[in-house]
């Protein structure tokens, strides 16, 4: 475990206080998910929890959603108590963002606990407020030795399992907050926009799965209020939303937050929906996400906006958040000779290597969408991912990689890491250049964790084009296995502040670590 001086867990009043009111959206989903009323008496409430992302050494950017237009104030205090608090004024909440609202925080401590209580008061009376909700967080340390730890995963409400109050609903989320991790990472698919939740479902061995249900998930997402009501889903859950409000979250997007398998330009075939034109649904898609994640890249003009950024947390680690959803091509055969645009887009490359050239972290963790050498079909002939199962020399979107793992080495940038999720199992592969078809490139490790809360699938086969071997796997024998049969599964990475030892652990739900790898600070391979 890391070396960090001990941080005080936030205290059972700050973690209920930051929950209470959340707990009455699953009592009464139906009321939660209707349309603010305006003619409401009464005060503004955020019934919905607080979130905070990108937390870095110095700065941290607060979420909320009102039930009506408010004003937003962010207090921030080094004890649970709020003394001497010090106050932050955010915008007016209302039904141009879904009544959501971020706050950005700076010139915090670095490595300290921070308490935070937001305030939503009526915006013609700014004396009329609603009941505080609260949370906390840690900033990145300024000091190697006291090290870091996170979690990470991926792949929530898919294949229609939603929240099922008969199992608790997604108590995943209170086994990682009870870990308490300085951030956690989602690896993308944090709602399945394609996916409807129906009210039950009859497994296998004829038990009845009960899910939750809101009006926006019963049918695919096409319209940005359907967008928005899908994202608003899983914060019925209580455990997500005490998880949100003692956890920092660094938040990715994948193919499910628009439709499964989409790249830009594509015109859908799919009979269920009328919006036939993908890049309109997801320009909807992505309004509504920023709208409800704290992701600081997101909160600039238009033109600005970007998914993919650096959130660089102490002297021990850089974490770069890829966007292999955006600036792709088309999935197709993948075995196009030329392919400059691949999975990641030219901009999005150069900007890549440009800032693992300038990190001096002891890490660089790339946190990617989507695997790398994992076979992930679309279709009958096209591929997801980038691998497209020719153990060739690389070809389509393989290019691209190939290119960015050459530049890795010949730069001597040590230490780099891959994490992924996608695929709804959990994995460890080694890549090494003796095993593969393309040599120009120095070992590493890619872990693969997920789902969180969906159905878990077969593992996918292996491309061999950059020599990777399968070292550890957990995987059903059968698709779409509900998580009432099947453990959910996330990853913790835990660097060491004295040692500077890379850790990754993967875990099944239920607090079993199934397997284990440390790696060594400054060495290519390990």
């Amino acid at each position: 475990m890391s070396h960090r001086p001990p941080v005080p867990v936030p205290g059972r009043r700050t973690v209920l206080r930051g929950s209470l009111l959340a707990s009455a959206a699953v009592a009464v989903p139906a009321a939660v998910t209707t349309a603010p009323a305006f003619a409401l008496s009464g005060r503004p409430s955020a019934s919905w929890g607080v979130q905070v992302g990108d937390v870095t050494a110095s700065s941290a950017l607060v979420w909320v959603r009102s039930d009506r237009p408010a004003q937003m104030v962010v207090e921030t205090s080094a004890t649970e108590s709020f003394r001497r608090p010090r106050a932050w004024h955010g915008p007016l909440v209302d039904a141009g963002t879904d009544f959501t609202g971020t706050t950005p925080l700076y010139g915090l401590p670095a490595g300290e606990q921070v308490h935070y209580r937001v305030t939503l008061a009526d915006p013609h009376d700014p004396r009329r407020t609603g009941k505080p909700v609260y949370g906390t967080f840690r900033t990145a340390p300024a000091r190697r030795r006291d090290g870091v730890r996170f979690l990470w995963s991926g792949d929530i409400a898919g294949q229609g399992w939603g929240i099922n109050p008969d199992i608790g609903g997604y108590r995943v989320y209170d086994e990682m907050r009870r870990l308490d991790p300085d951030f956690f990472l989602c690896s993308g698919d944090n709602i399945y926009a394609d996916g409807v939740i129906e009210p039950s479902v009859t497994l296998p061995d004829g038990r009845i799965w009960r899910n939750i249900t809101t009006p926006e998930k019963s049918k695919v997402a096409e319209t940005l209020d359907e967008y928005r009501g899908n994202f608003r889903y899983n914060l019925l859950d209580d455990n997500l939303r005490a998880f949100n409000a003692q956890v920092p979250s660094v938040v990715q997007w994948d193919d499910h937050e628009v439709r499964n398998n989409w790249y830009p330009g594509q015109i859908l075939d799919d009979v269920r929906y009328t919006e036939k034109n993908v890049d309109l649904l997801a320009t909807r898609s992505m309004r509504a996400f920023r709208e409800y994640f704290p992701v600081t890249t997101l909160q600039g003009s238009p033109d600005e906006r970007r998914m993919h950024r650096v959130v660089r947390h102490g002297p021990l680690l850089d974490l770069f958040v890829l966007d292999m959803r955006s600036f792709r091509n088309a999935n197709s055969p993948g075995r196009q000779p030329d392919d400059a645009q691949g999975i990641l887009g030219t901009e999005q490359l150069r900007w890549l290597k440009r800032e693992l050239s300038r990190s001096r972290a002891v890490w660089k963790v790339i946190a990617a969408d989507m695997p790398l050498g994992l076979v992930v079909p679309d279709g009958a002939t096209d591929f997801e991912a980038v691998a497209q199962g020719d153990p060739g020399a690389p070809l389509g979107r393989e290019l691209q990689i190939a290119e960015l793992l050459r530049y890795i080495k010949h730069r001597r940038i040590t230490g780099t890491v891959w994490l992924t999720a996608d695929v709804h199992y959990t994995s460890a592969q080694h890549y090494a250049p003796e095993r593969a078809a393309f040599k120009d490139f120095a070992p590493f490790w890619e872990f693969v964790s997920g789902p969180l809360a969906a159905g878990s699938f077969p593992a996918n086969a292996l491309d061999g084009t950059f020599g990777p071997e399968r070292v550890f796997v957990r995987a059903p024998d059968r698709q779409n296995v509900s998580p009432m049969e099947q453990p959910q599964f996330f990853g913790e990475v835990d660097i060491d502040g004295g040692s500077g030892e890379l850790t990754v652990r993967l875990r099944a739900q239920g607090g079993t670590v199934l397997f284990s790898k440390v790696l060594q600070p400054g060495r290519a391979g390990q």
